[in-house]
This record gives C-alpha cells, structure tokens and sequence, in this order.
C-alpha cells in the first residue's frame, strides 16, 4: 500500500508517502490449492522395477521440487517487477496530474487527465478518474472498450474508498492498493487510488499476458527438464539395476542348478564387495556339499553292495539249511516229543530267513535301479484268483471283480504286491478281507480292505517304511518290516502308486492304482529277474 496525496499549502496536493509500497496492502483474487495424487497398489514384481521406481521417485521428487521453486522465484520475480514498474509509475502521474486537478473537476478535465496518464504511462496502462463535479459523479477514462468502472473489483473500490485511521505508525489516511484479477479470460493487474485531502480518485489497468506468456514458456522449460531428469534418472536405474542383479541372477541360476543336482556349480568370483562375499560364500557351500553329498553316495553305494554281497552268500547255505529242514520237518512225527518244538522253530525261521534274503536282495535292485518290467496283457481277474489260489487264500477273500478287463503289467509283480497287500490284510485285520477292482478312466484300481480294528493315526504315514513295524515290543514278528515297501517299490516301477487309509465302515483299505497300459518299455529282467 502506499498512502495517496494529501493537499497542503495553495490547494496543491502532493502524495504524503514517497515509498507507495511501504505499506502495500494485496487483496488476493483467490486461493489456488494444488493436489498431489499418489499412486496406490503397485506389484512390486522384480528387484529390477523396484529400483527404477525408486530412482524415478527420486529424480521426480527431485527434478519437480527444483522445478517448482524456480518457477515461483522467477514467477514473483517478474510479477513484482512488472507491477512495481506500473504501480511506481501510476504513483507518479497521479501526483503529477490528478492531485493538480481541482477539487470537483469537470469530466472534460478527468478526460483529459485519464488519457495523458495512459499515454506517458510506462508500461502502457488505462486509467479511470473518478471525482465530483456539481454533486455528480464524474468518470475520465483514457479508452472506454479497455477500461471501464465496472471492471473495477468491488473489493478494490472499497478499500480504496475506505478511510484509514491516523496513527503514528500510519500518518496517511488514504493507501494505494493493487490486485491482480482475470478479464475477458485475461490476466491483469488493477490499483486504485484516492487523492489526500479531496479530489479524484484514480483506477489503473494494466495487462499481465506477456508476463503470462513468459512465465508459460518457463514452465515448459521446466516441464521438459524435469521429463529429460527422469528419463536420465530411469536409464541410470536400469545401468545400477543391471549391474547389481546380473550377480544375483548368476547366483540364483547357480542355485537352480544345484537344486537339480548339479552339485559340481560354481560362480566366478571378482571384486571385494558384498556379491562377492556372497559368491564366494556360495561356492564354499557347493563344495562342501558336494563332498557331504558324494560321501553319502559312497556310503549308500557301499552299503548296498554289501547287502546284496550278503545277500548273495547267505544263499548258499540257506539252501543247505533249507534242505536240512524239510528232512527234518518230514521226520517231525518220528522225532523225541521233546526235540519236535525245537524243530519246528528252526523250519519256521529257515523260512523267515529265506523271505528276508529274498527280500533285501529285490530291495538292493530297486536301490541300484536295476530292476525291470516284463509287460504282459493279463486278465486281472484271472491274475487276482491265481495269487490268491497260490496261497489257499479262497476261503477267506471276498474277490469283487469282471472277467475280461485286461491290463499290461508285469504279472509277477503284481503278484508281490497283491500277496503284501492280502496277506498283510489277512494277518492283521483277520477274514474276511474284500478285493475289489474297478476301471476309473484309463487307469486300474484295485481296493483291498480288511474288517479289522484298523490303522492308528500315527502308524498311516510310516506303513510303507522299510523295516517300521506298528508294535516295537513285537520286533521278532513275523513279517521282516519289508512287505509294503517292496510293494510301494513294484508299483512305482508300474508308474502307479498305493495309499492307505481306515474305512469310515471300519478297518484298513489299501488302494493300489496303475495305469491301464504301462509306459515303461517291457526289458527281460537282470539277476534271475526281480
């Protein structure tokens, strides 16, 4: 604000302030509020898109703060200097020309006034001058299509009009005041002032467009700097990105490959930093697995070999043994009443034995990998009934299957698992035990289910161990700890599988299912056939 004029000696006005805006009061047209969007739900999907995004944020954050205080330094820097340029300059005229005026000045002089001041103005302006003439109010305009009184903000007018309080910090009564407003879609600075002391008062428009115009051109210039910041910045991103992960993707495919068993993996090692620690540290560990893994392997191999070795030898004798025993259990009736029980236990456990060699050594063959299909189409009802004729089973199996369903399979092996899974049925769930078969799809499915007390919980997901027997206080049971296994073994090779489960009815079911037509190619079968 500035203070206007005040009259002094001889009716002369002069204005009172010599610095008009000391005391500038700015009236704002409007609050503009400015709102930032954030975006929200971004899938992070790689480390690589997750440190181009942050980079970007940066550089924008960046880029866009320094845009935006040197846009509005320069906007109030210009702004300021236009409207101090017009506002020293309308001080100046209205001093000059409308306090010599007099108090009620006619139209014609206000005409006269308004149009000189636009004219020697600098920048170019229009004026109004507004004063009493007659009891009337009187209007000088300098151009009445630019510059008319109603274009005169209402809030401008009244605070021109309005008389301020004299104190010793404010000795004038009247100030200049200035607002910047849009017309006809333009933008403009207006200010008003009102002579100390009586005379007219006085508005001056002047255009702010090329100020406008500059200030578009700047905001441009900063809107392609800040574009440039960013694609510089999302390059630069991708550069340390690349850098940074193609270590890590060496040792995550490092890592791949290990976990398929390529044990021999090794990352070439260069630098100092934490990636190289990291794959250093990688290939300390390969190493040292490969080392665990080939002594496992080692000792795996050694232990199957002596059992098969074992196995082996223990033949010869067994058959000696064997040979003995059936003399000897021939000639039960005849022995000593009190050598018959010893004898019988020895012809049960030369048998037990022989089912344990024979067992261990088809075992050693699925661990070597040795063992083979010998594929046959075969009438699975009349393989089922063969199996259980073979061991006098038909008096206590219920068998529920068509004739005429045949399947390629190896029926010897078939019939190991058939006699694990009805014998083991028959040893602990008792008669009468239920065989069922069925065609789902292309696939077999054979159901054997006993009617006993059924499987505890905590024995279902151990029963296809090898040697895990329910009863640890019964170690010298009957069966070797081997059957179901051997069984889960013959129906792999089979590409098929066998669960267990307890029947809502009661007892156990065991279902063996197997592929209709077996895809393993038929090969005669090593070491007497498995």
């Amino acid at each position: 604000m500035c203070a206007a004029a005040a009259r002094e000696g001889g009716g002369r006005a002069v204005l009172a302030d010599p610095d008009p805006y000391r005391t500038r009061c700015r009236l704002p047209a409007g609050h503009p509020s400015v709102r930032v969007k954030f975006l929200h739900g971004l899938r992070w999907t790689s480390l690589r898109l997750r440190l181009v995004v942050v980079f970007a944020l940066v550089a924008l954050t960046a880029a866009v703060s320094a845009s935006g205080i040197a846009y509005w330094l320069n906007r109030e820097a210009v702004l300021t200097r236009t409207q101090d340029s017009a506002l020293n300059d309308f001080r100046q005229e209205m001093q000059n020309r409308a306090a010599s005026l007099p108090l009620e000045p006619t139209q014609s002089e206000l005409q006269t006034a308004a149009v000189q001041m636009s004219s020697s103005g600098n920048p170019h302006y229009s004026v109004l001058l507004v004063g009493e003439s007659g009891g009337k109010e009187a209007v000088g305009y300098s151009n009445l299509d630019t510059f008319t009184p109603a274009d005169v903000p209402k809030s401008l007018r009244e605070a021109v009009n309005k008389e301020q309080k004299v104190t010793p910090g404010n000795p004038y009564t009247y100030h200049l005041f200035w607002q910047r407003i849009t017309l006809r879609k333009q933008p403009y600075l207006v200010s008003g002032t009102k002579i100390i002391g009586g005379g007219p008062t006085g508005y001056m428009l002047t255009s702010l467009d090329k100020e406008r115009q500059d200030l578009n051109s700047l905001a441009w210039s900063l809107a392609i700097a800040t574009t440039l910041a960013l694609i510089g910045a999302a390059l630069l991103a991708q550069a340390a990105a690349t850098t940074v992960l193609r270590p890590v993707q060496r040792l995550g495919d490092a890592a791949r490959r290990l976990g398929e068993g390529k044990l021999d993996t090794r990352l070439r090692v260069s630098g100092t930093d934490e990636l190289a620690d990291l794959s250093r540290t990688f290939n300390m560990t390969a190493a040292s697995l490969e080392k665990k893994v080939d002594d496992m392997s080692a000792r795996e191999e050694a232990s199957r070999r002596f059992v098969a070795d074992m196995s082996h030898e223990l033949r010869t004798p067994l058959t000696a043994i064997t040979a003995v025993s059936e003399v000897l259990e021939e000639e039960a009736d005849s022995l000593d009443p009190m050598i018959a029980p010893a004898v019988q236990i020895v012809v049960s456990e030369t048998r037990r034995l022989n089912t344990l060699v024979e067992n261990l050594m088809e075992v050693t063959r699925f661990d070597a990998g040795t063992a083979r299909l010998v594929l046959d189409y075969v009438d699975i009802a009349d393989q089922i009934t063969a199996c259980i004729d073979a061991r006098a089973w038909l008096d206590a199996v219920d068998l529920d299957a068509e004739r005429g369903i045949m399947v390629a399979l190896d029926p010897r092996r078939l019939d190991v698992i058939l006699a694990n899974l009805i014998g083991n049925a028959l040893k602990h769930g008792g008669s009468p035990v239920r065989v069922s078969v069925r065609l789902e799809g292309e696939e077999l499915v054979i159901a054997v289910r006993d009617h006993g007390p059924g499987i505890p919980e905590d024995v279902l997901p151990h029963v296809f161990d090898r040697f895990y027997k329910a009863s640890a206080s019964r170690p010298r049971s009957e069966g070797s700890g081997l059957g179901l296994s051997i069984a889960m073994e013959n129906a792999h090779i089979h590409g098929g599988t066998i669960t267990a489960a307890n029947s809502t009815e009661g007892g156990a079911v065991f279902v063996l299912r197997l592929p209709r037509d077996s895809a393993v190619d038929s090969e005669s079968e090593q070491d007497g056939g498995a």
